[in-house]
Parts: C-alpha cells; structure tokens; sequence
C-alpha cells in the first residue's frame, strides 16, 4: 500500500489508477493525515432472480391498516 499526498494524487493520477488496476492500494493524505483510500473496484456481479428470497419475511398482516398511534406518533 503506498501513500501519496493530496497534491501528488492529483498530479500523478494516471499512474496512481494503473497501480490501482494492478492490485495496489493507495492512501491519500492531507496535512499527514490518511482522508481517503483509492481502491479498485470489484468485478460486477451478474444479477441473479430470487437470490435473496429466503431473506426476507413478510408478516402476515402486512397489508393490514395501520394503528392511528402510528400516524399520531402515541404510544
């Protein structure tokens, strides 16, 4: 992991995005001080229908009214 201030990130971004696409991460400062991370992004996922299916619940009563407290904010 290299480090870099916010002043050479600017100037040497293009190098910086190539070690980024080779693997390395690189940690921007200012005044000393890590602000930021530069970090490749991950590869893209394909979306796949019903993945998270078994995650969620729905109640019962989940198309049921609402109890006035809810809209009144009481108890």
């Amino acid at each position: 992991m290299s480090t870099v201030s916010v002043h050479e990130a600017k100037t040497h971004l293009s190098r910086l995005l190539q070690q980024v696409e080779a693997g390395e991460e690189v940690v921007i400062t200012r005044a000393g001080e890590p602000v930021a991370y530069l970090v490749a992004v991950g590869p893209k996922l394909p979306r796949e229908s019903g993945r998270l299916k078994h995650a969620i619940q729905i109640g019962d009563d989940f198309e049921a009214p609402l109890p006035d407290s809810f809209w009144t904010g009481g108890d």
